[in-house]
């Protein structure tokens, strides 16, 4: 599948970023990268492609056929988590392309979730966090997530790069994807600009958080950044990078920004391919975010 050309655009723009560099006092010597090429055995590429289908068949066994939402852990069934809904929508073309899935089952069930969320509550186009399976409606005292917003973002926009056959369901399904992604007001996150904030709540207004690398949240700014409406300014990514230094070091002999859980590392690279690119701060760090990443 082609990288969807809204994250190609944005990241090739975060190159020309005058975005924050390490501070004086850090060490800027290119880390050497020798990467040497995985070669799996065959019973570890079985166990791979069996992985995979596995991970497939989670999501679409686990998720409402009605409305597309996928429960936040299995079993017991609970309530829906956005983020779940965003790795659903993401496995279910890659399910089409295994031969998991017929493309037609695989459509309609992307076009039954679209459609829920193009109509679902949400406040300037985030959602809530964990919503009923069932009636979609807040759960218990959620906040509405920036980053789960992000995360479910990055399903709809892969189905849209995905599903692009002239069908009029395929049609619609990039209708609606569109729809979504251009409806999200990121600036009204940003409380304390250039940062974009963790939460929302009806109760108590912004998280006192903003969200600052390095971990999981990189596809917040690179989506904000790429929005087509509401996009937030270049300081953005400067405030985003901005702590990096904190993150910068040495663990079991490899050199690189750390983040313990390991999803950290993971997530964003879900829908987009970092290899060979760099904004200024890792120019001078001498990696790019994948081989960041692989460390």
């Amino acid at each position: 599948m082609n990288r969807p050309a809204w994250a190609l655009g944005v990241c090739c723009a975060l190159l020309a970023l005058g975005t924050t560099a390490p501070s004086a006092a850090a060490p800027v010597t290119p880390v050497p990268v020798q990467v040497d090429p995985f070669r799996d055995r065959p019973e570890e590429r079985a166990f791979f492609d069996e992985l995979q289908e596995r991970t497939f068949h989670f999501f679409w066994e686990t998720a409402n056929p009605n409305n597309g939402l996928v429960p936040d852990r299995f079993p017991p069934q609970s309530f829906a988590s956005i983020a779940s809904v965003g790795f659903a929508l993401t496995a279910y073309p890659i399910g089409v392309e295994r031969g998991y899935i017929a493309r037609d089952r695989a459509r309609d069930r992307v076009l039954t979730t679209l459609r829920f969320f193009a109509a679902a509550a949400n406040q300037k186009g985030f959602y809530y966090h964990f919503i009923d399976m069932q009636s979609g409606q807040r759960a218990n005292d959620s906040e509405v997530s920036t980053v789960d917003t992000a995360l479910l973002l990055g399903g709809v926009l892969l189905c849209q790069s995905y599903f692009t056959a002239p069908d009029p369901k395929e049609v619609e399904i990039r209708k609606l994807a569109e729809q979504i992604y251009r409806r999200v007001d990121w600036t009204w996150a940003q409380p304390r600009p250039p940062a974009v904030a963790l939460s929302w709540t009806p109760e108590e207004g912004f998280s006192r958080y903003d969200w600052r690398g390095y971990n999981e949240a990189m596809l917040v700014y690179i989506l904000a950044l790429g929005s087509p409406t509401h996009p937030v300014g270049d300081g953005a990514w400067s405030a985003w990078t901005g702590t990096y230094d904190r993150n910068w070091g040495t663990l079991y002999g490899q050199t690189h920004l750390s983040f313990a859980p390991l999803f950290g590392h993971q997530y964003t690279h879900v829908w987009v391919d970092f290899r060979g690119i760099r904004d200024a701060y890792m120019q001078q760090r001498g990696l790019d975010y994948f081989e960041n990443s692989r460390r």
